[in-house]
């Protein structure tokens, strides 16, 4: 490690010196950049923003001048760092949709709500609003302390003396090294409610300020919908999250026909960005409820829905939304602040009203003292002109005789030097006696006030009672009709009306086809005879479904495991669709056996090659995982070989040795999984196929185009576990039933 002051080189771990280095970065990050005060509120380059400007005399009452000249001189004196960086955070004081009583007053393009950026600095122009000149206050009154700049040529203040509580009311937000912090605005009427409480009651705690403090207040309005127990903790503990969602309204159209109107949308999103995400997904058709989406917004918000129908519900389509786009969001609580001593604390609501209370009574005994020295130093002068006005042509002769008259003056009059030197530095027009009763009368008022606020300074409850009269009156000074009264509602969580997830996707027919090589695609409407259906030279149709695309579609394979695919994923057109394995993790993918439909108030039967099986619920065969479900146990050698519904009293099954048996369907347990039970005993071969039915209906099975029924089924009715006999005349070689089924 090299000492540029030293010209040394020392031997040093690196990981000390990264460790090191790092620790000053982040110590520099958290306190000179990212985390705000929680005495002003203020983060450094938003402190010397105000303070540059104050310099520049850019009162609420001035003229405004050009954001280049304020930004250059806060880099030039106070912050050295990137002109861009310094005009986004005077930008940001700036707008009245990012804070809630904005500390600066543009004029020209400041940016809106829909994302757009401000015009560049050299067009805009800003002054400071009343309530930046309330945070000010007092600062040439000794107020806060001062520190040299970066360059030793001029001070700042370590803290502005903050007449106005801005951290709550504006909030502050902020990502450092480590830590992060993220406070929301709230309402100043309700701070101060809370503020004055806490001086009454210094005992109170966060949970009974938070009644006062009732929830954020966002500048852009909208709803919060949150118990009020999920408030009351983040005020206690300084961390939590609420959901914050658009502000609406239903309004009737002729015809029965009706829209609804938003007018506020959560803080800090970008309206633009919420149209376009809304619609996209119109586009993707997973917001069957709603119709269309018109942004007719002008100075105010304004975004009409139009529902897909006039039966639908408002209160629904609304709760769609809200699960499905921005429209509502959460704001996460991280009330993380630079507490007095510099050091970051997380703060719940009652500590940082406490310290902003605190730092206003350190402010009023700094002005107080500031005040009485200045008293005193002028009751002193006006001592010394009222002690000469007693013999002024003394006074006279002696500034005329003497070579030295301020040494004679002093002896004479028996005045300090103060006193001499401003006796003469008097006007000769103040010796007049009209003045004389003019200091009299200064004297006498400034000594009235010297003993007030030397009671001021000895009496702590005076000075309580002070701060109190300053606390109530700022809601009068910034409470008035267009800042001062709530913006954002306060609701309880709504009872959120049940949505299935199959109610957001449009319901509409559709025909899945799987192909011998495990490619699977959707079609609209048709069916798997069309002559539009395309394969890859070489593949095949295996399976078709018409199914909805609300549908959920389960595959049995032969491994025993059942997967789950929703019908609106499978992708759709005229291509080859897409590899069944790139949607389920599958070894194999032709080892799917089945796909269907499967209803979860049914029963289904699973049967291995081995002719084992059992009976399980529809429920039990979605997989909400693309891994799958394993039901059916298999041993060695073994394959699943059928799912069937049950929909019949008695099971016909036949094996690969032409061996058919019927038994009743009661004798098959039902199981959520296993291996099962033995539905038929081979000797040669295995199971072949399975067909539930009723034996007043008889045994049908498809032989070519003809459908055939057997009705005297007395020669195989058995008992499960049976091998069974041949099969009637005409039955298939195949050992097939030859219809689908339930399957």
């Amino acid at each position: 490690m090299l000492d540029d002051r030293m010209g040394v080189v020392y031997d040093t771990p690196l990981a000390d010196a990264l460790s090191e280095r790092y620790l000053s970065y982040a110590l520099s990050t958290i306190m000179s950049r990212s985390l705000p005060d929680v005495r002003d509120g203020l983060k450094p380059v938003h402190r010397r923003l105000i303070h540059a400007m104050r310099q520049l005399k850019l009162d609420p009452g001035a003229g405004f001048k050009k954001c280049a000249r304020v930004v250059g001189d806060v880099i030039g004196k106070y912050h050295p760092h990137g002109d861009v960086a310094v005009y986004e955070a005077l930008v940001r004081l700036a707008q009245d949709f990012t804070q809630r009583y904005p500390l600066i007053e543009g004029q020209g393009n400041f940016g809106n709500v829909d994302g757009d950026n401000a015009a560049a600095m050299r067009y805009t122009e800003s002054r400071l609003t009343a309530v930046a000149a309330a945070m000010l206050e007092g600062i040439d009154e000794d107020a806060v302390d001062f520190y040299p700049t970066y360059d030793n040529e001029d001070s700042e203040p370590a803290v502005l003396p903050g007449a106005f509580p801005n951290l709550l009311a504006n909030g502050a937000a902020g990502i450092a090294v480590g830590m992060a912090t993220n406070i929301p605005p709230h309402n100043v009427g309700e701070i101060c409610e809370a503020a004055a409480y806490l001086i009454q009651n210094p005992g109170a705690d966060s949970r009974v300020l938070s009644s006062f403090v009732k929830g954020p207040d966002f500048p852009t309005g909208g709803v919060i919908a949150e118990d009020p127990e999920t408030l009351h903790v983040a005020y206690e503990t300084g961390r939590g999250s609420i959901r914050v969602r658009a502000r609406w309204a239903k309004v009737d159209l002729k015809g029965g026909q009706w829209q609804i109107i938003v007018t506020e949308i959560p803080y800090q999103l970008q309206k633009s960005r919420l149209i376009e995400q809304v619609a996209q997904l119109l586009t993707d058709r997973k917001l069957p409820l709603l119709g269309n989406i018109r942004d007719e917004s002008a100075e105010q918000i304004r975004i009409v829905l139009e529902p897909k129908s006039r039966n639908v519900d408002p209160g629904v389509l609304m709760a769609s939304l809200f699960r499905a786009t921005a429209f509502e969001q959460r704001f996460a609580f991280n009330m993380n602040v630079l507490d007095a001593d510099r050091t970051p604390r997380l703060m719940g609501l009652r500590e940082m009203l406490r310290a902003w209370l605190d730092h206003r009574h350190d402010v009023l005994l700094r002005r107080t003292r500031h005040r009485l020295a200045t008293i005193s130093r002028r009751i002193e002068i006006l001592d010394g002109y009222l002690a000469v006005f007693l013999d002024i042509d003394k006074l006279i002769g002696l500034i005329r005789s003497e070579d030295e008259p301020k040494t004679a003056i002093i002896q004479t009059f028996s005045l300090t030097d103060v006193q001499a030197d401003a006796i003469l530095n008097m006007r000769l027009r103040s010796l007049r006696r009209l003045e004389e009763m003019e200091l009299r009368k200064e004297h006498k008022a400034l000594s009235t006030e010297r003993k007030g606020l030397n009671v001021l300074l000895a009496d702590p409850r005076k000075r309580w009672e002070r701060i109190e009269e300053e606390v109530h009156d700022i809601p009068r000074r910034f409470g008035d009709a267009s800042i001062g009264r709530r913006r954002t509602a306060i609701s309880v969580a709504p009872d959120e009306p049940v949505i299935a997830a199959e109610a957001l996707i449009e319901r509409e027919p559709i025909m899945a086809i799987l192909s011998d090589r495990g490619w699977i695609r959707a079609v609209k409407g048709g069916s798997a005879s069309n002559s539009d259906l395309r394969f890859k030279e070489g593949d095949h149709l295996r399976a078709f479904l018409a199914c909805e695309t609300t549908d959920k579609i389960s595959l049995f394979a032969t491994n025993g495991r059942f997967y789950t695919l929703r019908a609106a994923d499978l992708p759709r057109g005229r291509g080859d669709g897409q590899a069944i394995r790139l949607l389920l993790d599958l070894s194999n993918e032709d080892d799917i056996v089945t796909m269907f439909v499967a209803d979860p108030r049914a029963r289904y039967l699973l049967v291995s090659s081995a002719g084992r099986g059992f009976i399980t619920v529809g429920s039990e065969l979605l997989a909400e995982k693309r891994t799958g479900k394993q039901l059916l146990t298999l041993r060695g050698g073994e394959e699943a070989a059928l799912c069937c519904k049950v929909t019949g009293e008695h099971l016909a099954v036949i094996g690969r040795n032409r061996k058919l048996l019927v038994f009743p369907s009661e004798q098959i347990p039902e199981m959520a999984k296993g291996a099962g039970v033995i539905l038929q005993k081979y000797k040669d071969g295995g199971f072949s196929d399975a067909k539930f039915l009723n034996l007043a209906d008889g045994l049908s099975w498809k032989s070519g185009e003809r459908t055939r029924t057997e009705t005297n089924l007395s020669p195989w009715i058995g008992t499960r576990g049976q091998v069974g006999r041949l099969p009637p005349n005409g039955f298939p070689r195949s050992g097939k039933f030859g219809d689908d089924g339930a399957r």
